[in-house]
């Protein structure tokens, strides 16, 4: 398994061979206390999306109220909105084979659906998993709290017969994927 940094890339392949579906999992916690005498931190609800893009403009996009594209190739696994229990809070499921032939980069991010600043939460992360293996491929954890309520974690993109990911790490102003999209292109 690779820990990402931002500005880094690596070639979607196992054992020399180019994948063909991956999971993105993406995990977080609230933050425990905040302010002066450590009042309760809020409730965070955190969504995770996928948004593809072909030659610079927005193709299609999966998240918690549209769980699919159309092509079917992306696939949101369903909404938790406390970030509670162990393991990965939200699930997208992408088949790399199925992705329609223009789209050539697909965004993961997540934003605060509640428009919470992303200071509220702490151990928050985004891995990339083999589906066929269930073997941790590469992880960017983010270890400095997001003033904004939106954060693009990653992008997938389209390298010859394979795919690359990339981790991005920035905060973007975003509660949802749909106001997201402008923001997206300069990381294009």
């Amino acid at each position: 398994m690779t820990e990402l940094v931002v500005g880094q890339e690596l070639a979607l392949e196992a054992g020399g061979r180019a994948l063909t579906r991956v999971r993105m999992g993406v995990g977080w916690d609230k933050s425990r206390t905040a302010g002066f005498i450590g009042t309760g931190a809020p409730e965070i609800d955190l969504d995770a999306s996928a948004v593809q893009f072909s030659g610079g403009a927005l193709f299609d996009l999966a998240f918690f109220n549209h769980l699919a594209t159309r092509d079917g190739s992306v696939v949101h696994q369903g909404d938790n909105r406390s970030g509670s229990g162990e393991g990965d809070d939200e699930v997208v499921v992408i088949d790399l084979d199925r992705v329609h032939g223009p789209v050539d980069v697909i965004f993961m991010m997540v934003s605060s659906f509640q428009g919470h600043g992303l200071e509220w939460v702490h151990n928050a992360y985004c891995r990339v998993v083999d589906d066929e293996t269930d073997e941790e491929l590469a992880r960017y954890t983010l270890s400095l709290g997001v003033p904004e309520t939106g954060l693009v974690l990653c992008k997938l993109v389209r390298a010859g017969a394979g795919w690359t990911i990339e981790a991005i790490g920035e905060g973007i102003a975003a509660t949802d994927p749909t106001q997201a999209v402008s923001k997206l292109a300069r990381f294009l």
